[in-house]
């Protein structure tokens, strides 16, 4: 955690197994209010606590995060952000098809089911976000 940090920094934060480009909007002792910008992780499919596995798990479908939606993140996993922002809807597709090409690669029974979440995440969510 860098003590440089501060209302008001852009900052990248991993939570809840995505990458995050956000603001900061208050400090609350351990973490901060962080209003996400972007995207640059999607986040992981699946059973967190059982990682690949798709027999005898709850197999989640987690979308991303949306624009300007407020997340306290932890103080210990956030650092400053020094890049160009993207648009919020460049940074999903982007992270999206990133992650849809990782399980691709895979060939496996949990890529097959993690792309069939993400396939309705993007008919069911990020379709309407795109055609805005």
């Amino acid at each position: 955690m860098s003590t440089d940090i501060q209302i008001g920094n852009v900052v990248e934060i991993d939570y809840n197994s995505g990458t995050y480009i956000g603001e900061i909007l208050e400090d609350r002792g351990n973490s901060w209010l962080i209003e996400v910008k972007a995207i640059l992780k999607h986040p992981t499919q699946g059973d967190l606590h059982n990682p690949n596995q798709t027999e005898g798990v709850a197999f989640h479908e987690r979308k991303a995060l949306a624009n300007r939606e407020k997340l306290n993140g932890r103080k210990r996993k956030t650092k400053l952000y020094t890049g160009e922002i993207p648009s919020y809807v460049d940074s999903l597709k982007k992270a999206y098809a990133q992650l849809k090409n990782e399980l691709k690669e895979r060939n496996d029974d949990y890529g097959k089911l993690a792309l069939e979440k993400l396939a309705d995440l993007d008919e069911s969510f990020y379709q309407k976000i795109y055609n805005k």
